[in-house]
């Protein structure tokens, strides 16, 4: 059996964590797996969204922990923890999360674009409880994305918060039913995988990062990047279907 699977459907790429009895905790063979499949959807013209998922009804339980005492590399140079956490996809990614998002689990969903869980999901991150540190950008990312005092907080006590209280924050982009999560990330998918593919990459790119810009340069760097599509073809196909009352076809070019 497969330790991941990979789906493709209408533009969207559904990648699945498939180790249900351990709570899709990452090993050795997780880690290789994702980095495969990043590259895969990266590389194909026909996906132009990806979702990330769990297996069993559990989106990620973090490392697998007797694989790491086993000595197992559950890291791929250049992609980070799972072969994703430091992996940069350019086209958006979407979490979603049923049951448990918990310390590589919960790192997995903040390198995520969007989020979705389930109204019953947990996230946090217990390094702290195991003698360990939430440093597959746990303590990197989980700052800029909540307040920064919910983030220390969650960061010091390993505890667990609800999927309510995330979504109240800002970190979850939408709420589901117990089982529907997948669905409701699917038609956030949907929408996104309808626009234009550059114009949707090249906005992913942009927003991760000007944070990080200046104020003098942010407008040359972001020039730099959108000029391309601003002088695409599917730049005039886009403006041509709206005046045409009709659904662009994009050419990705």
């Amino acid at each position: 059996m497969s330790v991941l699977l990979l789906e493709v459907e209408a533009g969207i790429a559904v990648i699945t964590i498939n180790r249900p009895e351990a709570k899709n905790a990452v090993n050795q063979a997780v880690a290789e797996a994702m980095a495969k499949t990043l590259d895969e959807v990266e590389s194909r013209e026909d996906v132009r969204a990806v979702v990330l998922t769990g297996a069993g009804g559990s989106f990620c339980a973090g490392m697998d922990l007797k694989a790491f005492v086993a000595g197992e590399n559950v890291k791929v140079e250049g992609k980070g923890f799972a072969g994703f956490v430091q992996a940069f996809v350019s086209k958006p990614v979407i979490a979603a999360v049923e049951g448990y998002a918990l310390a590589g689990g919960c790192e997995l969903a903040l390198n995520c674009d969007l989020i979705v869980a389930a109204n019953n999901a947990k996230f946090g991150l217990p390094e702290v409880k195991r003698g360990l540190v939430a440093a597959a950008g746990g303590l990197l990312r989980l700052p800029r994305q909540l307040p920064y005092r919910v983030a220390m907080e969650l960061a010091l006590t390993g505890d667990m918060a609800d999927a309510q209280r995330m979504y109240d924050l800002g970190l979850l982009n939408r709420l589901a039913e117990p089982g529907e999560t997948l669905a409701t990330a699917l038609e956030l998918a949907k929408t996104i995988a309808a626009n234009a593919p550059m114009s949707t990459r090249i906005t992913k790119t942009v927003v991760l990062r000007s944070q990080d810009w200046t104020l003098d340069e942010m407008f040359d760097r972001q020039n730099e990047l959108t000029a391309p599509v601003m002088n695409s073809e599917d730049a005039i196909e886009g403006s041509c279907a709206f005046a045409e009352k009709r659904a662009p076809v994009w050419k990705n070019r």
